[in-house]
């Protein structure tokens, strides 16, 4: 077994739970309003994913130099998530996802305006920056309005909003690019932000609602250094597990429009329906090993993590690797999709498991290095596996190679021994 020799970090803080006045069904709206944040991110990031046909043709773009603008957006994010974690921690979930949310939609609607491959490169940044609060503050919501028997399976419909955006973005961009042109599907998909904004006035602004969300769980004094929270067991052991992860669900969540076109002469503008596939596999995938995390859950003693559940979820994973070896568009896109099934499942229960091992007042701090963990990764892969492409000039190796680089560092995770769950109130 491995074990960290870093104990977790000790502080005096009070114990918090969120406020038995915000009832169930209030508690649970605002979980899949979170939900719906993560959604609002990805229809804007994925935007680009999904006109990149296009945007190559136009920008006259290589695949490196389209890998570039993959990788661009990740190492924004990469530098705004942990800062955006501390900020909302601070800050609150209410008025930073909200300031959040208009900030990155006005982003993605300058890309309607880029000139060329630098503007989009410097807007991707932009964009990155802005979306970087969106994962911390939806994973404190879940975590301050969820009861902890409820956590697990919250944080399996929250990895769904990524899929919920990704699934909308390839429908709706396409077709705005085919009636009205390039810009308008830049402008046409960065309104949805902004739409997400009423709904949540409406529910985050009312009391109790407002008071959990905006409740310090520990005073200034008394909370953990950043330091601590970046060497904290269990933020590095979902970190493993993360950026052992991330290559894979990344390539095909970026690459599958292109690789449709090239590899099955799909054109763009049909390439949506195809995509809803492991789209719809991930939600299920999230959402089952939730699910069955937090039943399984209430069974375990002293908070041991479910190690069968996870390496399930590892050995569907894997199977993304064969993704480029279908036969058919639909066949590639199964294949895919149960990778991506294990991919949802996998980073469903490590959220879930890391945030019940860190003190509360941290959830969005560690949430931040997680997602930042995420962005590394990206931006490292994305390169490489274009410059792959244009060396091999297919997929399959990528497809062969992100798929082994899951196993090391996900059952690197089944071995640690964790830290013990953090003490809280029901």
């Amino acid at each position: 077994m491995i074990r960290a020799r870093i104990q977790p970090p000790v502080t005096n803080a009070p114990i918090y739970s969120a406020s038995p006045a915000l009832s169930r069904a209030h508690a649970w709206a605002l979980a899949l309003t979170a939900t719906l944040t993560m959604a609002v991110s990805y229809v804007d990031r994925q935007a680009l994913a999904a006109l990149a046909p296009t945007v190559s043709k136009v920008f006259d773009l290589s695949d490196t130099q389209y890998g570039w603008l993959v990788s661009a957006f990740s190492v924004a994010y990469l530098a705004g998530a942990p800062f955006a974690g501390w900020l909302i921690d601070h800050l609150g979930a209410r008025r930073g996802l909200l300031g959040a949310v208009v900030a990155w939609s006005l982003v993605a609607a300058a890309h309607a305006l880029a000139p060329s491959f630098t503007g989009l490169l410097i807007l991707r940044v932009a964009l990155g920056l802005t979306e970087s609060p969106s994962f911390p503050g939806a994973a404190q919501t879940i975590q301050r309005v969820l009861p902890p028997a409820d956590r697990a399976r919250g944080f399996g419909f929250l990895f769904t909003g990524s899929s919920l955006g990704a699934i909308v973005a390839p429908q709706l961009a396409p077709f705005l690019e085919k009636n009205w042109g390039l810009r308008i599907a830049f402008l046409g998909t960065a309104l949805v932000g902004l739409a997400w904004v009423p709904l949540w006035l409406l529910l985050a602004w009312r009391s109790p609602a407002r008071e959990v969300l905006d409740a310090a769980h520990a005073p200034s004094a008394n909370r953990p250094r950043a330091r601590s929270v970046l060497t904290h067991p269990a933020v590095l052991r979902a970190t493993l597990a993360i950026m052992a992860s991330a290559p894979a669900t990344g390539f095909l969540l970026n690459w599958s429009s292109k690789y449709l076109a090239a590899e099955h002469g799909v054109p763009q503008a049909k390439v949506g329906p195809y995509l809803i596939i492991p789209l719809v596999l991930f939600d299920a995938g999230a959402i089952l090993f939730g699910h069955f995390a937090s039943v399984r859950g209430r069974a375990r003693v002293g908070g041991a993590p479910d190690r069968l559940l996870f390496a399930i979820g590892i050995a569907l994973h894997v199977i993304l690797a064969l993704t480029a070896f279908g036969r058919t568009p639909v066949e590639s896109m199964v294949l895919g999709g149960l990778g991506l099934a294990g991919g949802g499942g996998v980073f469903a229960m490590l959220t879930a498991d890391m945030l019940t091992r860190v003190p509360p007042s941290v959830a969005s701090a560690a949430s931040g290095v997680c997602a930042a963990a995420q962005s590394i990764a990206l931006i490292v892969a994305s390169p490489v596996l274009g410059r792959l492409i244009d060396i091999t000039g297919g997929y399959k190796i990528p497809f062969l190679a992100v798929g082994a680089w899951v196993l090391p560092g996900c059952v690197a995770w089944l071995l640690w021994s964790p830290p013990p769950p953090h003490e809280e109130r029901a």
